[in-house]
């Protein structure tokens, strides 16, 4: 008999071969399957008649097939067909449509989802690559029954036609009628009666294959109770496995520092101007934490400015005033440097000789043994460095606590690894980012971590100007360079390549053409279905009008994009010509990275070109100008990052965003709101909306779980409601015997098999 931990090569219709494909797409067992969910619905109960339909709109249509022609262009072939319902017709279109020659046959019935567009050649409406499914011609058949005259679900492929929706709804079909009464329940029923939630079989049988009369916005939009339920499990589960993390972590043996008089004359003496009330509200908890027992798990979150690293370095002075080695970890050489170099310029300040350790990868071999030796004999009380911190030969006498610097950059498991040295007992650890993280995506990414925030700048910081400028303003741009540097200032002009208009460079962030992002792709829920009508290369001039340029709607052909290398050629030799130039990008090796920095932040250089590998913790107070082009390619996030190494004097400063050609409405969005406010919480969360959580830092985050039916964006209330539910069952759950021992199998089985995040117990 098939239960849900059943491998899916047993299901009937599946058998080895197919498995090995479901394996590969992360469907192992009989749940996952379950668990593949329609990404969206379409209404054949009531179907669109063909002549109600209105331009513009999306329509699921069911007709008859008429006729198909396969059309040979210069450019590709097209396959058309041509549709209807008694006298009306439709055509239908499919750019590259080789494959599909032969598929159809007159006197078909096919259901087809698409936009409705006017056609210019008829009266009749038209699809241009709509997606379709050719219905069983038997109406007795039983399969036609999960066809039409429904609400049907529509699933993302699991390996081309073969396992399409038609195959998923028949397999899952059958798997509900078989498992009919014998899914188990997940939560406890007394929540599910407080927060009005059906039940686990109910919901699964109501999202797949949903009840006439469910409205088809809440169908869409993820929206339904089933919905509901289904979200709320997944997320409830997350946060009591960060939970449960959260207070095993804490009930470990750390370090209770002390927080005496000498401790806080020892803080006083090095800071270098009044604090904000943010940051003393921020030190408060860091070192409330410090002091407890358990060892300290908690991020500190700031704003670009917001004075985050003369926090961090007060709560280090706690740990070594208390006997106890500190160190730092930073995710570049650069950043590791300037660290090291400010620390030690603060730390001067104290009657107190505190002793330094700078700790790279790119220090000569007898350097970094010396800097070892250092640290394992305790001949050092703060270790600053890289990635160089976490070898093995890296052994710290006595470390209390770990800071570590632009966390996201390192990977979740690498955060860890610091805290795997054999020490008597575990070190506190502050993270800290510059990256504003919107709560939503905190509470699932960090949830395992408590939460300070620097939502305050410190005195002396001006605002930066930013203004939105298009290519044809080039001069004027320029202009407002040669005059910041003529008046003793220096400027950073930044673009998103390094050489080429090439996609696969590692500054490369948002980059891709921005006119096509709304048009290239389609969301839905949390889905992301490429559309085949743009093709890698878009697509085509028009077959008629030869030598005619082509119309913007009918040619899609990604703009060449200006390089670093070959606009500091450029600008040397004209606009820019006469001042002092410098070069910077991710190819360069680390030497040469260190000194062109080093040259701009002795004021040798006045203008430096670079990609965006300066986007993080560079510090040149006498920079008073950003210029970043093809503004339009890069997420808010990094625009946000980009324009914060400017304005850190108390110079008047300004990021200018240049764009060149059609903007798409989500890059006039992002821009706009660059112009619009500094806030980096605001600018982070429209940015998360905009890109979704899985590119919100520009590159896949490590950390982030593959969620099956949850998007912390789109159900953010649901993620709240279900940390606080959690943190509500771990303390003191309102549930059975038999209850709690589900809920933690399910925890350590189900959850750790998928996601690999939980220890539970």
């Amino acid at each position: 008999m098939v239960q849900l931990d059943t491998p899916v090569q047993f299901v009937k219709g599946i058998g080895p071969q197919i498995a090995k494909t479901l394996v590969e797409k992360r469907i192992a067992v009989v749940e996952d399957l379950l668990y593949h969910l329609p990404f969206r619905y379409e209404d054949r109960l009531h179907p669109r008649a063909l002549s109600e339909l209105k331009p513009g709109e999306m329509a699921s249509v069911i007709a008859e097939v008429r006729g198909t022609s396969l059309l040979r262009t210069r450019t590709m072939p097209i396959f058309e067909m041509t549709v209807g319902q008694n006298l009306s017709t439709m055509k239908c279109m499919w750019f590259h449509g080789t494959y599909l020659e032969g598929k159809f046959r007159p006197g078909q019935m096919v259901a087809l989802y698409g936009k409705v567009e006017p056609s210019r050649s008829t009266k009749a409406f038209k699809m241009i690559q709509p997606q379709f499914e050719i219905l069983p011609e038997d109406p007795n058949d039983e399969s036609h029954l999960l066809e039409v005259g429904r609400i049907t679900p529509v699933y993302e492929s699991l390996s081309g036609s073969r396992l399409a929706s038609r195959w998923i709804r028949r397999v899952i079909y059958n798997l509900l009628e078989e498992l009919r009464g014998q899914i188990p329940e997940t939560l406890p029923a007394a929540m599910l009666a407080r927060l009005g939630l059906p039940s686990r079989e109910e919901s699964l049988r109501a999202v797949h294959f949903p009840p006439a009369g469910t409205p088809m916005t809440q169908l869409q939009g993820f929206g339904t109770a089933a919905h509901k339920r289904l979200i709320f499990e997944e997320l409830f589960y997350l946060e009591c496995g960060l939970e449960l993390k959260r207070r095993r972590l804490k009930a470990r043996t750390g370090v209770a520092f002390e927080a005496n008089d000498k401790v806080r004359e020892a803080i006083r003496q090095v800071l270098p101007f009044h604090p904000t009330t943010a940051q003393k509200r921020a030190l408060g908890e860091i070192v409330t934490d410090m002091r407890k027992p358990g060892p300290m798990r908690r991020l500190l979150q700031g704003d670009v400015g917001s004075g985050k690293t003369i926090v961090a370095l007060q709560a280090m002075i706690v740990a070594i005033e208390n006997g106890y080695q500190a160190a730092l970890m930073a995710p570049t050489e650069i950043l590791a440097t300037q660290h090291y170099l400010g620390a030690r310029k603060l730390l001067e300040r104290s009657s107190k000789k505190y002793r330094l350790t700078l700790l790279t990868g790119s220090l000569d071999e007898d350097r970094k043994k010396l800097a070892r030796r250092k640290i394992f004999h305790g001949e050092t009380d703060l270790v600053i460095g890289t990635h160089a911190l976490i070898e093995e030969k890296v052994d710290f006498a006595n470390i209390g606590l770990v800071v570590v610097d632009e966390q996201h950059r390192f990977g979740v498991v690498q955060r860890f690894r610091l805290m795997k040295k054999p020490n008597a007992a575990e070190p506190d650890m502050l993270v800290m980012t510059a990256t504003p993280i919107p709560r939503t995506l905190a509470l699932s990414l960090y949830g395992d971590l408590d939460l300070s925030v620097l939502d305050e700048l410190p005195p002396g910081r001006t605002p930066i100007v930013t203004r939105q400028v298009s290519d044809e303003r080039a001069e004027d741009v320029w202009k407002l360079v040669r005059d910041q540097v003529a008046q003793g200032r220096q400027a950073y002009v930044v673009y998103p390549v390094i050489e080429g208009a090439k996609d696969d460079q590692p500054e490369l962030d948002f980059a891709r053409p921005d006119s096509e992002e709304a048009d290239s792709a389609e969301t839905v829920g949390k889905k992301t279905i490429s559309k085949k009508a743009v093709s890698k290369k878009a697509t085509t001039k028009k077959a008629a009008g030869k030598g005619k340029k082509a119309k913007s709607d009918d040619l899609f052909e990604k703009p060449t994009l200006k390089s670093a290398t070959e606009m500091y050629e450029n600008l040397r030799a004209s606009h820019l010509h006469g001042l002092r130039m410098g070069l910077l990008h991710g190819r360069l090796d680390a030497d040469e990275k260190e000194v062109i920095m080093r040259r701009f932040q002795r004021g040798e250089i006045d203008v430096l070109i670079s990609t965006t590998v300066i986007e993080v913790g560079v510090d040149v107070p006498n920079a008073s100008v950003m210029v970043i082009e093809h503004a339009e390619r890069f997420g808010l996030a990094q625009l946000h990052q980009l324009r914060g190494r400017v304005g850190r004097g108390a110079a008047k400063s300004y990021c200018i965003l240049m764009t060149g050609g059609k903007l798409s409405p989500h890059g006039q969005e992002r821009l706009a709101a660059m112009v619009r406010t500094q806030n980096g919480f605001e600018l982070a969360e429209l940015d998360l909306q905009l890109r979704g959580p899985g590119e919100f830092f520009g590159t896949r985050q490590a950390g982030l779980p593959d969620f099956r039916v949850a998007n912390i964006v789109r159900d953010r209330a649901l993620l709240e409601l279900a940390k606080e539910e959690s943190a509500r069952f771990v303390e003191n759950a309102e549930a059975t015997e038999e209850e709690k021992k589900r809920v933690w199998f399910r925890l350590r089985e189900a959850w750790q098999r998928r996601y690999g995040l939980v220890e539970a117990g």
